[in-house]
C-alpha cells in the first residue's frame, strides 16, 4: 500500500481572501512577525500497490478531480507503508 499526501494551494497570482483575514487576525494578536498566510487543502490517499503507474495516476487525479488547475496548484508525496 502507498500513502500519498496531497497538498493543493492557490497560485501566487491568485488573491487569497481567507489568507488575507487570517493573517490580519495573527497580526492583531500580537504575531506582527507574520508577513504572509495562503490557506491550502491537505489530503491523504491510500492506494493499493497494484497501481501500474503511481506518479501518472496521482497526477491525473489531481488534475481531474483534486485540484482545479486553473486557479491552484498541487505536489504531493509518496509513502511506501505495509499493509495492517
Amino acid at each position: 500500500m502507498y500513502k500519498v499526501k496531497v497538498y493543493v494551494t492557490l497560485k501566487e497570482s491568485v488573491l487569497d481572501p481567507q489568507g488575507t483575514t487570517v493573517k490580519r487576525s495573527l497580526n492583531s494578536m500580537g504575531y506582527e512577525d507574520v508577513q504572509d498566510v495562503r490557506i491550502g487543502k491537505y489530503m491523504e490517499l491510500t492506494i493499493s500497490e497494484s497501481v501500474a503507474n503511481l506518479d501518472e495516476t496521482v497526477k491525473e487525479m489531481c488534475e481531474r478531480l483534486l485540484s482545479n488547475p486553473v486557479i491552484e496548484d498541487y505536489t504531493y508525496e509518496v509513502e511506501e507503508r505495509v499493509a495492517q
